[in-house]
């Protein structure tokens, strides 16, 4: 397993809400909608200014 993969393995059961498990697809659409929001807000840039 990759560390990275490993790395998110471990996030995602140490901060996953009890009883959980896994998600539903349409939790996960969701999640990729709230996420393509946000990135579109944001200008559509990957990378952002610093601040000072």
């Amino acid at each position: 397993m990759f560390c990275s993969m490993k790395i998110s393995r471990s996030i995602s059961e140490q901060f996953a809400p009890e009883g959980s498990g896994s998600l539903t697809e349409e939790e996960i659409e969701q999640g990729m909608l709230d996420k393509s929001r946000e990135f579109a807000d944001s200008g559509n840039r990957l990378y952002l200014p610093l601040a000072d």
